[in-house]
């Protein structure tokens, strides 16, 4: 008896729906951007007057994650494209519960002063480090470096630091003249408080030239804070150095490998260093003594490079004056470009900075 077949009908292709569709574009456009985010580029909003003339708040600019390296991610429970907490509401954005180990792949460019670098908060110590808040400063000191400053003036290595084009300072304007918004509006001062006898305003050297030449200035110089007056809040935050943020240092930053002597001056000047910052999970301090791992040691021999940063609104950043040295595990990337910038002050289409638009960070 024969059995005879009939031929198999073709299949017909499973037809996506929309939806269907629509989710598979979505899942890869939402990994294609978070892999760009994590290895090349991420974009970030300037939230503080902290780099005032150079980089203003509501610049959205692009930093670049691969001149230092991009880091592998310390936080791998968390959600894609967000920092910290979910969009619009106060939930966090990632389960700590599963903290690695931060590496770094290689990058194209050290790190050199002068850049314009981001980095993650160093006091936001119950966060994790990647999803710690996104600060950007100048970087003033390299490792290794001696960094101290005398009246305004930043010396590295005794040199003379270069006075970049946007740096302000707090200026003392003398006049009898009743000076509005209007007039510092004019020459670019978005920070001014009125006191006795005229203004305090922040301002950079050169536009300082120009309102000495009016006739109703009768004296314009520099504000600064005089040397030996301690600062309790400037760092180390410690009676043996009485510092401030106009007189500071000089300290040298800690290296890789470094070596350094355990005595009570380096512990006042590097303990928080050593506490916080190194990954040291057992140490302790009990007078001029340093204990790691339940061992006392008599030098210490620094794990990784730090750097030293301030804003270039020298008299309103808080910066490594204040609160130390930035680890090289906390550098994020440099700024490279300003897509676009919005004023916060103004409305409408005049928040738009149209001047700022498209502008490489290296030309500020």
């Amino acid at each position: 008896m024969k059995l005879f077949l009939s031929p198999k009908a073709p299949i017909a292709p499973t037809k996506r729906s929309k939806t269907r569709e629509w989710f598979h574009s979505l899942v890869f456009a939402v990994v294609a951007a978070t892999l760009v985010r994590w290895l090349v580029l991420e974009a970030f909003t300037i939230p503080t007057a902290s780099m005032e003339q150079t980089l203003l708040a509501g610049d959205f600019i692009l930093v670049s994650k691969l001149h230092y390296g991009t880091r592998t991610p310390q936080t791998p429970l968390q959600l894609p494209l967000m920092h910290q907490t979910i969009r619009g509401t106060t939930i966090p954005s990632y389960l700590p519960c599963i903290q690695l180990p931060i590496y770094r792949l290689p990058g194209f460019a050290k790190v050199k002063r002068g850049d314009k670098v981001v980095f993650n908060c160093v006091t936001e110590l119950d966060k994790p480090i990647d999803l710690r808040t996104y600060y950007i400063k100048r970087c003033i000191g390299l490792p290794g470096d001696v960094v101290y400053i005398d009246s305004l003036q930043v010396y590295v290595n005794e040199e003379p630091q270069p006075l970049y084009p946007g740096l302000q300072y707090r200026y003392y304007l003398k006049t009898q003249e009743r000076l509005n918004d209007r007039f510092f509006s004019r020459y670019g001062i978005r920070e001014y408080m009125p006191v006795q006898g005229g203004y305090l305003a922040h301002t950079t050297p050169q536009t300082a030239a120009q309102l000495e030449q009016l006739a109703h200035m009768q004296e314009i110089h520099p504000f600064v804070i005089p040397a030996g007056s301690l600062n309790p809040t400037i760092y180390p935050n410690s009676p043996l150095f009485p510092w401030n943020e106009d007189y500071w240092g000089p300290l040298t930053i800690p290296a890789q490998s470094m070596t350094i002597p355990i005595n009570q001056k380096t512990l006042e000047l590097y303990q928080k260093v050593i506490t916080l910052y190194e990954g040291n999970k057992d140490v302790r301090i009990e007078e001029e003594q340093l204990w790691v791992n339940g061992q006392e040691v008599k030098e210490y021999t620094f794990r990784q490079n730090y750097y030293f940063v301030m804003g270039d609104n020298r008299p309103n950043s808080v910066d490594s004056r204040f609160w130390g040295f930035v680890p090289e595990d906390h550098l994020v990337g440099k700024a490279v470009f300003i897509l676009f910038s919005l004023s916060p002050e103004k409305k409408a289409l005049n928040k738009i900075r149209w001047n700022r638009l498209f502008r490489l960070t290296d030309k500020l």
